[in-house]
Formats: C-alpha cells, structure tokens, sequence
C-alpha cells in the first residue's frame, strides 16, 4: 500500500524499519511511494513560483511565468526521482564492501523512505520565503540523515557498528549526487532553461 509506513517513520522510526524489513515490498509499491511523494515539492514550487512568489527579503515576490514553472517543476519531478534511484544504486553497489547482501528491492525501499522527509520539505514552499525554506530544509535533512543512520543496520542486516561506517558512505555519495544535481541544473539554465520571470 502506497504510503503505508510514513506515520511510523515519524512516530517511531525504529519499530517501523524493522517492519519494512520484515514485510518487503515490491518494487512497484517502492516506485509508486517515490512517485507520489515526490510530486510534493514539484506542485508546491510550481504554484508558490506562479503564484504566490518568491520573497528573497530584497523586493518584490519573484514571480514565474507558467510556461517556465511547469517546465522547471517536471525537471525538478524527474530529478528528484533519478536521484532517489541513484542513491539506491549507490547503497546496493557498496554493500559488498560492507559484507551485506541485499536485494536492489532493500536498497530502494531505505532511499526512497529515507528521501521522505526531503520530499516532505516541499509543503513549506507554500511560504515561499528563503529562510523559512532553508530552515525547514535544515530539518528535512536532518531528518533524512536519522532515518538513514537508523535504517541501514536493519534493512541491509548488518551489525550497527558498520552499519554506521555504511551509512556515513551513503550520506557522503547523497551528497555528491545533490551536488550532482544542482550543478546539472546551472548547466541548463546556461542553456537558456532557466527561469523566466513576470
């Protein structure tokens, strides 16, 4: 069932991974999960973008036009899930190196549980403010990283003391990829993607 276990990741994390684990999923429940939930912050920044406008503390709210906001939210959907797919790629490939033998179906289900609460963070571009934003992304990041830490030894079976080297690996590559992504979005804008403003 699509979206099952994300009040359990929220009031009892712990309790909720080791029920993942033990009832794995396929993985389109998996899919169907990163899908939904990552249409969050693709919904909530197209309409703060067209709608409500970006305050920056300088001027007036920053306004999109539609045609750029649509086109820049599909590209944000479609970045955000290759991103989950990717960091779940990257957990099942280093693994071996930490003497786990999950399925990808494992690694999935920790990136894209695991991604939730980033996803979550779009709800607060209904305020479109840059330091609301920041700091609720502060605290969906720090959130993400919990539920990483807290995961990984019970998901891919591990011990917690290499569970926590493990998981410190997959924090590292989810920042290369972040930084991956953001620099794959200058590159388009310098193709002449980038916003349009009102």
């Amino acid at each position: 069932m699509i979206l099952n276990h994300l009040m359990g990741l929220y009031t009892h994390p712990k309790e909720e991974w080791h029920t993942i684990e033990q009832n794995h999923e396929a993985v389109k429940s998996s899919l169907s999960h990163i899908l939904l939930i990552a249409l969050i912050p693709a919904v909530c920044t197209y309409f703060a973008s067209t709608t409500i406008g970006w305050e920056l503390g300088v001027a007036e709210p920053l306004l999109l036009t539609e045609t750029s906001a649509i086109m820049m939210s599909v590209c944000m959907y479609f970045g955000l899930i290759t991103g989950v797919f990717a960091l779940a790629y990257l957990a099942y490939w280093m693994a071996k190196t930490f003497d786990a033998k999950p399925s990808y179906t494992q690694a999935l289900e920790l990136a894209a549980y695991t991604a939730t609460p980033l996803f979550m963070v779009g709800f607060s571009a209904l305020y479109p403010s840059l330091w609301f934003m920041m700091l609720i992304g502060l605290a969906g990041l720090s959130y993400s990283v919990y539920l990483l830490y807290t995961g990984v030894p019970i998901i891919m079976n591990i011990p917690e003391e290499k569970g926590f080297i493990y998981a410190s690996s997959v924090v590292t590559a989810g920042l290369v990829l972040l930084v991956a992504l953001m620099a794959s979005s200058i590159i388009l804008w310098s193709f002449g993607l980038g916003p349009i403003y009102q």
